[in-house]
């Protein structure tokens, strides 16, 4: 059944019309326009579509935007824009993090939540924070050393 709901989203508010059920996902995608969240695997599984969640890392597939009321989502557009680009945002273009650029969303997602947390993680921190993000591509390495430049910036 739809209904409306108030979703704050990247600091604005917005009223959506949609069913109980409808995950975060498709309403950021197909209501917002907002296309950093991807759908991957539709399971939380691969993390394409991580979100953060009142700061927290979430997988916005499975969770029903109608539990989200009064809280804070902040996708990868909430973080920095193309001319100010948050901290880690850069730090991934810098270490040319990205092949095919399916799992950056949920990686730099993941690594800021992971930052918020823990500001000085060693390699385990982040592959351990990682480790749930899947990447085909390959580009573990740059992506290590991407959030460790993101570290770097922000102390």
């Amino acid at each position: 059944m739809a209904s409306s709901m108030s979703l704050h989203v990247n600091g604005s508010q917005h009223v959506i019309v949609a069913d109980d059920d409808a995950p975060l996902l498709y309403i950021l995608r197909n209501d917002l326009s907002l296309n950093g969240p991807k759908f991957g695997c539709g399971l939380g599984e691969c993390g394409a579509c991580t979100v953060l969640i009142d700061g927290l890392a979430a997988r916005s597939c499975l969770i029903p935007a109608s539990a989200l009321a009064g809280k804070r989502i902040t996708t990868l557009e909430g973080l920095g824009s193309i001319n100010k680009p948050h901290p880690m945002q850069q730090a991934f273009i810098d270490e040319q993090a990205a092949q095919c650029g399916y799992c950056v969303n949920g990686m730099i997602m993941a690594a800021k939540a992971l930052l918020d947390r823990n500001p000085h993680p060693s390699v385990d921190d982040i592959r351990n924070e990682l480790a749930s993000n899947l990447c085909r591509c390959g580009a573990h390495v740059e992506i290590v050393r991407a959030v460790q430049r993101a570290a770097a910036r922000t102390v």
